[in-house]
């Protein structure tokens, strides 16, 4: 047999969760052919000695909506052995869309996503109003990764219910058998499902509300109701946290009866409620028990804010002294700020802002910590720089302002906002990486681009859980590749990726394991209008291989685009068996 690409020689790791086998793999077009030793000559060959194989990652929380309008490449995530990814989480997006409310899409994302108004105005194309038109234009784009769609609940109540909807008024029940088959249509057009948020920190700039956050849970079942008559997709919530966790489970437990389907919520410790997440297992373990498939999707790190003078946020970012300084390029910001008179209103000064959740997010100075290169996500509380402070006797504010200002204005500082509850900064830790309950997710790749670059989860969590953990913590290498392919493949029903196996898409990773490495988050200003976005490179990734085709060798892009859009959940392979 004649092979399209042979990677030779190499330590495969099915996906399966099972022991690692050598073996070559055989790709006939985007298909998986063979997997053995021996396996016959490739037009196309890939050295893969002392190497890990695994399948492609599947990231099943992002917001690469905009991004894939108007450029090729899905990075972070495709540079982080993510090879397919679904985005509309959060029941935020472009789509469905009347020309009449566009302009307050982009004021959302800008607030709740961190997507410069300026970016999305000169690169989202708007071309199309439906749903199913928003498909049909994505199926035309070509990426270094494939990219599936979910319909969100913010643009869908305006597009049926206009002003209405946005002014967050009460539904009439036509506007509720609307949504309805609306969620049908979307979901027999190719939607992998429909998603919406009940958190109160989603808002926009100006601090008004996202337009599903507030909506009657009447609401929420209507869309449940739509995947169940359209008898496919799947649900993705993020909850309200300012409730208590047994009424957050209520409700998601609910979507899933009523739906039928699938459903997946974002599931945090969260530090005002220190054992909330025991009331979320207990609920995802009464929910299996009753036959529903719910999971709470995690990420394997504290997440939270990065701050610097070259992003969007740091601690003095919402004083009014800082105001005309705002827009400046770097260094004439940094030559500002080191004049003793400002630096003396700054620390002087509080946050002025209409959005109260932004406020909070600048005012945490006791959580403040140099990230560092290479990065540390997982600081003890006695490595803040308000710990420093009071050792040197000295003022948080202080050092903070110093810090920022090292390295000519580019330190990155980091601000945990989830999976940090007390001394405990272990991230989503050892009780939610070991539930089966649980997915990762929530790398939110395409948003937050002055703000956030958890994209790179992949590679933290292979390296930090898996390569360099000891014991007492360590997730095995077989486990968590499974982690990170199968089990979210199978969450959001793409059942024909995530292993390597004959019959299985050939959607491939050639891993250098002890050279695997993340760095530390860079500002680039390469988005539409000269936008900027955070990016994190890794070291390690020998190959990547999407549909047969590689797509990056030694980290660098190949310029081949063999991702497209993936329509609607996929069947698992006629005699795709694994090892």
């Amino acid at each position: 047999m004649a092979f399209d690409l042979v990677v030779r020689g190499g330590t495969v790791i099915d996906g399966s969760g099972g022991e690692p086998v050598a073996a070559d793999v055989g790709i006939i077009g985007d298909r998986i052919a063979a997997v053995g030793i021996g396996v016959g000559p490739g037009r196309e060959e890939i050295d893969a000695s002392g190497r890990l194989v695994t399948p492609g990652f599947v990231d099943i929380h992002t917001h690469y909506d905009g991004q894939i309008t108007w450029e090729n490449r899905l990075a972070p995530s495709s540079g982080h052995g993510v090879t397919t990814v679904v985005m509309g989480n959060c029941g935020v997006g472009f789509a469905p869309s009347r020309s009449e409310h566009r302009q307050a899409l982009v004021k959302l994302m800008e607030g709740v996503e961190d997507i410069p108004e300026v970016v999305m105005t000169a690169g989202v194309p708007w071309t199309w109003e439906t749903f199913p038109d928003y498909l049909n234009v994505l199926e035309r784009r070509e990426s270094d990764i494939d990219f599936a769609a979910q319909l969100p609940h913010s643009p869908l109540r305006v597009f049926v219910m206009g002003q209405r909807g946005a002014d967050l008024e009460p539904p009439t029940e036509s506007d509720l058998l609307e949504m309805r088959r609306l969620t049908r249509e979307a979901v027999e057009a190719g939607a992998l499902g429909v998603t919406t948020s009940r958190n109160l920190a989603h808002r926009t700039k100006a601090g008004k509300l996202a337009p599903s956050v507030k909506t009657e849970e009447a609401e929420v079942l209507a869309l449940a109701d739509g995947l169940r008559d359209a008898g496919r997709g799947v649900f993705q919530l993020v909850p309200n946290f300012a409730l208590a966790p047994e009424n957050q489970i209520s409700l998601i437990t609910e979507i899933a009866r009523r739906s039928g389907r699938p459903t997946s919520f974002t599931f945090m410790q969260m530090a005002e409620q220190p054992d909330g997440w025991r009331v979320f297992l207990k609920g995802l373990e009464d929910a299996r028990d009753e036959g529903l498939a719910v999971r709470g999707q995690i990420i394997p790190r504290p997440t939270g804010a990065l701050f610097g003078l070259d992003l969007s946020f740091h601690p003095f970012a919402l004083n009014p002294s800082y105001q005309p300084i705002a827009g400046l390029p770097l260094a004439e910001k940094v030559a500002a700020m080191r004049d003793p008179e400002l630096r003396r209103r700054l620390l002087a000064e509080r946050p002025d802002d209409p959005n109260g959740f932004l406020r909070w997010v600048v005012s945490g100075e006791e959580s403040v910590f140099v990230l560092g290169d290479p990065p540390n996500y997982h600081p003890s509380a006695g490595m803040s720089i308000a710990a420093q402070a009071r050792a040197a006797g000295a003022g948080p504010r202080e050092l903070i302002y110093d810090a920022l200002l090292a390295r000519e204005g580019r330190e990155i500082l980091f601000r945990p906002l989830g999976n940090a509850t007390g001394e405990r900064f272990e991230g989503a830790g050892l009780d939610l990486l070991g539930s089966d309950l649980t997915v990762l997710g929530l790398g939110d790749g395409g948003a937050h681009y002055g703000m956030i670059c958890d994209a790179s989860y992949p590679t933290y969590f292979l390296t930090y859980w898996v390569r360099d953990a000891g014991p007492e913590r360590r997730v095995d290498l077989p486990r968590a590749v499974r982690m990170l392919t199968r089990e979210t493949a199978e969450t959001v029903g793409l059942l024909d990726r995530g292993s390597v196996a004959a019959g299985y898409k050939a959607d491939l990773n050639v891993i250098d394991f002890g050279k695997l490495r993340l760095h530390a988050p860079e500002v680039r200003y390469d988005l539409p209008a000269g936008g900027r976005r955070i990016v994190q490179q890794a070291d390690g990734y020998d190959a990547t291989v999407v549909s047969g085709v590689v797509t990056y060798t030694g980290g660098a892009p190949t310029g081949r685009l063999p991702g497209r859009l993936v329509r609607g959940a996929k069947p698992q392979p006629a005699g795709g068996e694994r090892f």
